[in-house]
């Protein structure tokens, strides 16, 4: 175990934005710019720009829309 278990909700955030912002960026800036000379560039600009971003929304928002999901999930009693 290389992380405690108090440590989930950070390193779940960690992973989900990394994972999430990677393959985000490197499509979307596929899409509008190609993969021509300076992709790295142009997709390593958006990365680096969009993770925090995204860390930060996931960090707050994940337990919050955890709870919504078990609550629009429950069975009727």
């Amino acid at each position: 175990m290389l992380f405690p278990p108090r440590f989930a909700p950070l390193v779940f955030s960690v992973l989900m934005s990394f994972y999430m912002v990677f393959l985000m960026t490197f499509v979307i800036t596929w899409v509008n710019t190609g993969l021509g000379e300076g992709f790295a560039g142009r997709w390593w600009r958006a990365f680096y720009i969009a993770w925090p971003v995204a860390f930060a929304l996931i960090l707050v928002g994940a337990p919050r829309l955890q709870r919504l999901t078990a609550k629009l999930t429950r069975r009727p009693v």
